[in-house]
């Protein structure tokens, strides 16, 4: 294209375009983009506590405190922001139960339990290689380093 500067105007390149626009109702996934709301949901994916959650409730509902127990190390506020996020999502269902004092149930949506199925290969992808990746990590630590 020539502009009316004469310089030549080169035409964008497509993968660098956003396409998070609306068709049809339905958003254009470019997660390379950085406007695109898919990186909220590969930021949750990313989210070691998402993917412990979802790993529990897949298999059955529970309420907050074993979830808490079963997860060592996950702090109650952590828990309870992990659980709020995904309920927003539509990844996790909240039932109150009305007992004294008032319990709550947590369950797997069907969206859930699609992204959760996904999730379990990237946790037996860890089971099964943590001694390589520790390996790596320690001859990564012991090798010499050049000064910048």
């Amino acid at each position: 294209m020539l502009r009316s500067d004469g310089a030549v105007k080169k035409a964008p390149v497509r993968h660098l375009i956003s396409a998070a626009k609306p068709r049809r109702g339905k958003l254009v996934a470019n997660p390379y983009s950085a406007k695109c709301p898919t990186r909220l949901v590969l930021d949750r994916i990313g989210d070691k506590w998402t993917v412990l959650v979802l790993g529990l409730l897949s298999h059955r509902p529970q309420r907050f405190n074993a979830l808490r127990r079963q997860i060592e190390g996950l702090t109650q506020k952590m828990l309870s922001q992990t659980l709020k996020t995904l309920e927003r999502d539509g990844m996790v269902a909240r039932k109150v139960i009305p007992l004294v004092p008032v319990s709550v149930e947590y369950s797997i949506t069907p969206l859930g339990a699609t992204l959760a199925a996904t999730l379990d290969g990237l946790r037996l992808w860890a089971q099964a290689h943590i001694d390589e990746v520790v390996e790596a990590q320690r001859r990564y630590d012991r090798a010499p380093r050049a000064q910048a």
